[in-house]
């Protein structure tokens, strides 16, 4: 028992010493402090992409990561004086990685929704599609998404597209990349499965004897835009990528980009 009541008492400077020390370890040394300023002085931002989702993001016959979303990432991170550094993830540890500070945003098709809008920041919208209800060309039992109700389909984890479909009764399997739900479809694994319209005339195009189709389209559009963290610390790079997508949009080059990938102009 001595030994404790011989014990030296710290001192009040001691105490707040450690307490700062303490304070300081708690904090996520990526997720804490300016995040745009962060960013220029390492002179890269880091990028989240799945890296199998054409024309979004995918791999070309020489195995380079190419896509809309890969320019128009490069554009931005050009914008803002630095480079992109890309880092290819399944659409389930997109978020995860932006919570934990591995990625500064996201660049993968991502829908603006009153849920994610909750916990992240968003910039403004740089492309703009619709949701597709996509069986085999035999599939004559849907129509419509109200069709859905009792039926299977197929997406990736976490997906507006899986929650669409929940919400009209569908029993939903998931899988990780687009290819992947229309082969289930085609092997009569699922009976449907939903994904923008852009990624499915895409696939159309490059694949001409697909036996698939359009059931039926959402009539709004949903708005594509770049996730980050919510906070201060991202309130400046928000601004500068806000400011980069306009001037792409005024100069006509997002629309370029759109149009070399998707043959059309989604960015109006």
């Amino acid at each position: 028992m001595k030994r404790f009541l011989l014990r030296k008492i710290p001192t009040v400077s001691f105490v707040f010493s450690l307490l700062a020390i303490f304070a300081g370890c708690s904090k996520d040394k990526n997720t804490s402090g300016d995040l745009l300023s962060k960013i220029q002085e390492k002179g890269e931002i880091t990028i989240a992409m799945e890296g199998a989702w054409a024309p979004w993001t995918y791999h070309d016959e020489n195995n380079v990561l190419v896509g809309y979303d890969v320019e128009v990432g490069k554009k931005i991170a050009e914008k803002l004086g630095v480079k992109a550094k890309f880092e290819e993830v399944d659409w389930d540890g997109i978020f995860a990685g932006i919570d934990a500070g591995r990625y500064d945003i996201a660049c993968n098709g991502v829908e603006v929704t009153d849920e994610r809008g909750l916990k992240y920041d968003f910039s403004e919208p740089y492309a703009y599609t619709h949701t597709a209800l996509i069986v085999r060309n035999d599939n004559d039992s849907i129509k419509s998404y109200e069709d859905l109700k009792g039926k299977t389909t197929t997406n990736s984890i976490g997906s507006t597209y899986a929650t669409l479909a929940e919400s009209y009764g569908a029993n939903v399997n998931t899988i990780d990349t687009f290819d992947e739900t229309l082969e289930l479809v085609l092997h009569g694994r699922a009976d449907a499965t939903l994904n923008d319209n852009a990624t499915f005339y895409y696939y159309q195009k490059v694949k001409p004897d697909n036996q698939f189709k359009v059931a039926a389209l959402t009539e709004n559009a949903s708005h594509v835009a770049i996730p980050m963290r919510k906070g201060d610390s991202t309130a400046s790079l928000k601004e500068a990528i806000n400011k980069a997508i306009a001037e792409m949009k005024a100069s006509g080059e997002l629309q370029m980009i759109s149009e070399k990938y998707f043959g059309a102009d989604l960015t109006k």
